[in-house]
């Protein structure tokens, strides 16, 4: 289950994708829409998000493959949301399954790290003002 979606998110089928008899830790994270931008006090009122889906797909796709290698017998499910995203849902939703929870967690946080660095996602913040700002992808490649 790795995907662009345009609807809500929930973490239990994402949960229930990742889980395994072996697998003793399932890890997982929840990205939601702040009130706030980084140093930036206006109220953020939604996000807008925009990808180009093939190649969104194909790199989120390659990251679960990376978080294999990196982190040994694992299943992992990413799904970040398209379209406009209010205030406190969430955009982004990542789950985790393996053995051991050191593993869960290290491939969890690559994940997101991963995600935020190398997928092409394009976010728009939308302010109470009526203003909007498109802002940059993280910088920092895991």
């Amino acid at each position: 289950m790795i995907a662009l979606c345009a609807g809500p998110l929930a973490l239990e089928p994402l949960i229930a994708a990742v889980r395994d008899d072996a697998h003793g830790a399932i890890v997982t994270f929840l990205g939601v829409t702040r009130a706030t931008s980084n140093g930036d006090s206006r109220p953020v009122e939604a996000l807008e998000y925009e990808a180009y889906p093939a190649m969104a797909q194909a790199e989120m796709e390659a990251i679960a493959a990376e978080a294999q290698r990196r982190f040994g017998p694992l299943r992992i499910a990413m799904l970040h949301r398209t379209g406009r995203v209010e205030r406190g849902e969430p955009s982004v939703a990542i789950a985790v399954g393996t053995p051991h929870r050191p593993a869960a967690f290290a491939a969890c946080a690559f994940a997101i790290d991963a995600l935020k660095a190398r997928v092409e996602i394009w976010k728009n913040e939308c302010y109470a003002d009526g203003a909007s700002a498109w802002q940059p992808n993280a910088e920092a490649a895991p």
